[in-house]
């Protein structure tokens, strides 16, 4: 195996054990057992935990960029959107990405994890908008209704029978591809509304209508 290889193995190890204990409470120990390799060897790779952890925050927001980038193709604005939104659902299945990345937002106690976070939080803003063209304002409900899955999937809202979380958890809201009905929007022409994310569809579907405060909310991601 290559030195690259190897690289990248250990940060395959980090993205699990950092998404249980983040920068703090994870031993460098533990990552080295998960990636079979010595401790030794390990800081050969990333000289100090902190630069791991600081390698798995880049990693994870340059992955949910490249995602964005190959689903999006040759599309612009409104559509170009729609195909992020369908796919963020594939990547909250993993969930040690989507608790590595609530890590990351937990870590930026520490200056130079704050400056990672926002540097890849940046890179993905540019990218959607870019790739979009669309007005600020779209841009940031996007983000603020992703960050509002992230969440509401950490916390496996889809579980819980009280009122509040099945409104959260409704379809229309976790699938932004969905009417109140549970058709296709019209313009949602990037395919059929992914059903893979963990916090699907388990809900009961909003009787609010289109008017409601969870309807009105654009979607995702972080």
């Amino acid at each position: 195996m290559s030195a690259q290889q190897r690289r990248e193995s250990v940060l395959a190890a980090a993205v699990e054990e950092f998404a249980n204990g983040g920068l703090t409470g994870t031993s460098t120990e533990a990552i080295a057992t998960r990636a079979g390799i010595s401790q030794p060897y390990l800081f050969r790779l990333f000289p100090t935990k902190k630069a791991l952890f600081i390698a798995v925050v880049e990693s994870s927001f340059a992955r949910t960029a490249a995602l964005f980038e190959q689903v999006a193709g040759e599309r612009t604005g409104k559509a170009a959107l729609d195909a992020m939104k369908e796919s963020y659902s594939g990547l909250l299945a993993d969930r040690s990405y989507l608790l590595t990345q609530l890590h990351a937002y937990a870590g930026c106690y520490d200056p130079d994890v704050r400056v990672a976070t926002r540097s890849g939080f940046r890179r993905l803003w540019e990218t959607v908008e870019r790739i979009t063209g669309l007005p600020v304002d779209e841009l940031r409900f996007f983000f603020a209704h992703g960050m509002l899955i992230n969440v509401s999937v950490a916390m496996d809202l889809s579980a819980v029978d009280d009122r509040w979380a099945q409104i959260i958890c409704s379809p229309t809201f976790l699938n932004p591809l969905l009417e109140p009905d549970g058709s296709t929007e019209p313009d949602g022409s990037t395919g059929p509304a992914s059903s893979t994310g963990p916090a699907s569809s388990t809900g009961p579907a909003s009787s609010t209508g289109p008017t409601s405060t969870v309807d009105e909310l654009p979607a995702v991601p972080r």
